[in-house]
């Protein structure tokens, strides 16, 4: 779908279908609504009279127009109450809008800058949100399709939507706020295209060649790490779990330079587990399909950097993604086997089905030996936080509240919803071994926190966040900007941190 910026009358335009919006409670429409009920002689009007229309959130009345004005149907979109209203709102409704609206004979939609009237949301601020919400409400994942999933035999959707605008000194902020849009929207839907391809087709290989191919294309740079590479830096840990497999691992380093300088002011880490077995402790068969978006963390980091080089912050960033399977196989890790990490931490592997902390654990390590000096991990790293958090919320952890707090604020601005958990002193003693140093699982209570423990003893001083999104990383169902499947959650949040993170 193309998002593009017109000024002009929405009377005039010539489109598939017209929306305009309202509050609930008003009877009498203002702004661009009002101008066009008066190119319709008082219809919409008439309609909140009779209780068609009630602006209720989320509510879409479509009527046709019969030659009244340029577009042949209009919709008016429900706001909610005007108190409850923001830009997430706005997000949210739009992504709504156009899945309703995804109909035979709609190609073209015309709106208005939602918000940006008398809502007072600042137009570049407007125009993100109905882009976002545009872009990644009508996503969809049908590349092994041989016949679209449409019922409504409109398998190519909606290909544009206008925001009409007839005030010229709103129109520059508008455009701005399209192209930011855009490069937060692309990006989330390109780590969605990752997460959601089967493990046949995406495995670690074929994802460090999608990684390279889009850092060619954005002017990134991109360096793919061996197996060989990783022996010599000494990530047993990282090696333990490649060991099943027949597929090669990866290590998938993404720098972007925003200033000259050395290290890098933040690091984003991704968990990359192509398909999930569980090892040598396996995983029980119902569900295992959907182990292959263990690795949505490598693909929310990966994927961040595209809109990062879009959006040129004044910062040094770079992602990294330790990328292999979790197979059983004849050269497996075994439960009880001891590796030594990157810092020389020997680990003691009780469950080889949590390996998450393990490929992070020596990723972290390279973080710091690369300089940077904040450090966000990103994985979906425990089934203990879907009981802890459900499908609402994803888990924060960290070593240091200034930096958690940046990266809460990054994730409100972005209408991400995360938690706090208490990273006590008492839980380190519940991850340490008695055969090594630690151990890669604590006791059967606070399954999330010893994910976050674990990683934790290979951070070093450095500002660091743990974020658990097992919870939230694949949806059942529609819901605003969030789809059905891989959501994309975390993608925008980092994306926010990179331009927040110097000064």
């Amino acid at each position: 779908m193309e998002v593009r910026v017109q000024a002009g009358d929405i009377a005039a335009i010539q489109a598939d279908i017209v929306v305009v919006n309202l509050f609930e409670g008003i009877t009498a429409p203002g702004g661009g609504t009002g101008a066009l009920d008066s190119g319709l002689n008082g219809r919409i009007t008439e309609l909140i009279a009779l209780g068609d229309i009630t602006g209720k959130k989320g509510a879409l009345s479509t009527f046709h127009t019969f030659g009244a004005i340029a577009a042949p149907r209009v919709a008016v979109l429900g706001l909610g109450k005007r108190e409850e209203f923001d830009s997430h709102k706005v997000r949210d409704l739009v992504a709504d809008m156009v899945r309703k609206l995804r109909k035979p004979g709609i190609k073209h939609i015309a709106t208005l800058a939602h918000g940006g009237g008398i809502a007072g949301l600042e137009a570049a601020a407007a125009a993100q949100s109905i882009t976002e919400g545009a872009l990644l409400g009508s996503y969809r994942f049908e590349q092994f399709k041989t016949r679209k999933n449409d019922d409504d035999d409109n398998a190519s959707g909606i290909e544009t939507l206008t925001i009409v605008e007839d005030d010229q000194v709103k129109l520059n902020p508008l455009e701005a706020g399209v192209a930011r849009g855009k490069a937060f929207a692309d990006a989330t839907n390109f780590a969605r295209d990752l997460a959601n391809t089967p493990a046949n087709h995406l495995y670690p290989s074929t994802l460090a060649d999608r990684a390279r191919e889009m850092a060619s294309v954005a002017g990134l740079e991109c360096e793919i790490l061996e197996e060989a590479d990783m022996l010599r830096k000494g990530m047993g840990s990282l090696l333990s779990v490649a060991a099943g497999s027949d597929q090669p691992a990866k290590l998938i380093r993404i720098s972007y330079h925003g200033t000259e300088g050395d290290g890098y002011d933040l690091a984003l880490v991704g968990k990359g587990i192509t398909f999930d077995t569980g090892g040598t402790s396996l995983k029980p068969a119902a569900n295992m399909h959907a182990m292959k978006a263990d690795m949505t963390g490598a693909a929310s980091v990966i994927a961040a950097m595209q809109a990062i080089a879009a959006l040129k912050p004044r910062a040094r960033v770079v992602a990294i993604a330790p990328c292999t399977e979790n197979m059983p196989g004849a050269h497996a890790t075994r439960p009880g086997d001891v590796v030594t990490a990157m810092n020389g931490k020997t680990v003691e592997i009780l469950n080889t089905d949590a390996e998450g902390r393990l490929v992070l654990a020596d990723a972290v390590c390279w973080a710091n030996e690369l300089g940077a000096r904040h450090i966000v991990d990103v994985a979906t790293l425990t089934g203990a936080v879907t009981q802890a958090l459900g499908d609402v919320c994803y888990a924060v952890m960290t070593n240091d509240d200034g930096f958690a707090s940046r990266f809460e604020a990054a994730a409100s601005a972005a209408g991400e919803k995360t938690w706090r958990l208490p990273m006590f002193e008492e839980y380190d003693e519940q991850v340490k071994s008695d055969v090594a140093d630690i151990k890669n699982i604590g006791s059967r209570g606070a399954g999330t926190i010893m994910g976050g423990k674990f990683i934790e003893q290979f951070v070093g001083d450095t500002p660091w966040v743990h974020l658990d999104i097992a919870g939230m990383d694949t949806m059942p169902a529609d819901n605003g900007w969030i789809v059905k499947g891989v959501s994309g959650v975390s993608v925008r949040p980092m994306i926010n941190l990179a331009e927040s993170i110097v000064g």
